[in-house]
């Protein structure tokens, strides 16, 4: 393990446990209010830091720095990661509360001009870059900011299909990236890759 794998790792799991603390934040406000309605004062705090958490754990701008870098991981692990765990808890988390975070004024507005920023942000990324595990990361976090614009556009239940079906797919493409950067001698460099 050398350095920058180790500051990668740090990243994650530091950018990851600001979330963490955020949602346990936010259970124990929703605890102490009992109820998770509009009207008490509690609930625009309770908005905030639930929207907040979920910025952390999705890797939506200004938190996007660790995703591309947790490609320092093995590939299994990648996979795990912009497939099924942690940047899909922030998008599902949204998807869950739409209901009650909609009667919040700026909801969705907010929703939807960072989504529109994220994935403009990581599809020009992505252009200049030349490691292949991280290209498929900035196209995680890409789609990541489509489902989030379909949140702001009031489709929860597009957001859920989109969800659902780029876990499955983005899976598939990690596995066969695996086994691409394995039959090449663990090249990563697409510059390296011209015959394929």
């Amino acid at each position: 393990m050398n350095d920058s794998s180790l500051g990668s790792g740090m990243i994650t799991a530091i950018s990851n446990r600001v979330g963490d603390a955020l949602i346990v934040s936010v259970v124990s406000l929703a605890f102490i209010n009992m109820s998770f309605t509009p009207f008490l004062s509690l609930f625009y705090i309770i908005s905030f830091l639930l929207i907040f958490a979920s910025f952390t754990k999705r890797a939506q701008i200004p938190f996007s720095a660790w995703l591309p870098a947790a490609m320092a991981a093995p590939t299994p692990v990648s996979a795990l990661v912009h497939s099924s765990t942690l940047v899909t808890a922030g998008v599902f988390l949204l998807i869950r509360f739409f209901r009650s975070l909609s009667q919040f004024r700026y909801f969705c507005p907010i929703l939807f001009y960072f989504g529109t920023i994220t994935r403009l942000m990581a599809s020009l990324t992505a252009l200049f870059e030349n490691d292949l595990k991280k290209i498929i990361a900035l196209s995680t976090l890409s789609q990541l900011g489509v489902m989030i614009f379909s949140l702001g556009l009031n489709q929860p239940h597009l957001a859920f299909y989109h969800l659902i079906t780029h876990a499955l797919f983005k899976a598939l493409l990690f596995i066969c990236a695996g086994t691409f950067i394995h039959s090449n001698f663990n090249v990563q460099d697409i510059r390296m890759l011209g015959n394929m």
